[in-house]
C-alpha cells in the first residue's frame, strides 16, 4: 500500500469532483447548489495554487480526500488570514484522512507565514466540528440563518486557529508594535528543507 499526501494537480479534478459533487447535491455542507464542471474545478485548482497549497491524500493512486486554503478576504490587512476546507470520500471517513490532510496543510501554512485560519461549518455537522477541534480550532461565533438550501435556512459556525506566536518590537517611546512579514508564496516555501517534512506530517495519522 502506497499512501501519500501531495499537491493536487488538474488531473485530479475528476476524482475530487466524485467526492465533492454528492456533498453539493445531497447535503447543506456546501452552499453551492450545482456541482462545478470538470473544467471549472480544474480552474479552481490552478487559481488557488497560485498562492496557497491544495492537497490530496491518496492510496495507490486513489484520492481519498482533499484540503485547501483560500484567501479569507481580499483587502490587504487580511493577507495573514486564510479560510480552510477539507472533504473526504464517503467510503474513507473516520479513518483519519481529514485530520491527516489538515495536519499537513496547517504545517505548510505556518511555513508560509500565515497567522490565522478560519473554517466555516454549516450547522449541524458534528463530524466536521470534531475534526476541526481535534487539530486545534476553537469556536468563535455563529452566523444565524445565513444560507438557504433545500428549503431550509442554515446557520454557519466559525472556528479559528492561530498558527504563529505574536511578535513585537519596542519603539523609542516604549510602545510595542508587531513586526509581521507578508506571507510567502508556497512556491518559494517549497524550496525550504522543511517543505517535505511539513507535507508528510499528517501521514502517520492515517488509519487505512
Amino acid at each position: 500500500m502506497k499512501a501519500a499526501i501531495r499537491l493536487a494537480n488538474e488531473s485530479d479534478a475528476m476524482q475530487m469532483l466524485a467526492i465533492y459533487a454528492p456533498i453539493v447535491q445531497q447535503t447543506p455542507i456546501s452552499f453551492e447548489i450545482e456541482p462545478p464542471s470538470e473544467t471549472e474545478f480544474q480552474q479552481r485548482i490552478k487559481s488557488y495554487q497560485q498562492s496557497l497549497p491544495w492537497l490530496v491524500c491518496e492510496i495507490n493512486g486513489e484520492v481519498l480526500g482533499y484540503a485547501y486554503a483560500s484567501p479569507y478576504r481580499t483587502r490587504a490587512a487580511y493577507q495573514w488570514s486564510v479560510e480552510s476546507s477539507v472533504y473526504v470520500s464517503v467510503d474513507h471517513r473516520q479513518k483519519g484522512v481529514a485530520k491527516a490532510l489538515y495536519t499537513s496543510l496547517l504545517q505548510l501554512l505556518r511555513l508560509q507565514g500565515f497567522y490565522n485560519v478560519f473554517a466555516a461549518i454549516a450547522l449541524p455537522n458534528t463530524a466536521s466540528v470534531a475534526v476541526h477541534e481535534a487539530v486545534g480550532f476553537t469556536p468563535v461565533g455563529v452566523f444565524a440563518k445565513v444560507g438557504y438550501k433545500f428549503g431550509v435556512w442554515h446557520d454557519v459556525g466559525w472556528w479559528q486557529l492561530s498558527l504563529q506566536q505574536e511578535r513585537y518590537l519596542l519603539t523609542v517611546d516604549c510602545a510595542s508594535i508587531q513586526s509581521v512579514s507578508p506571507p510567502l508564496p508556497w512556491l518559494e516555501v517549497q524550496k525550504s528543507a522543511l517543505w517535505n517534512e511539513a507535507l508528510n506530517s499528517g501521514l502517520l495519522l492515517l488509519r487505512v
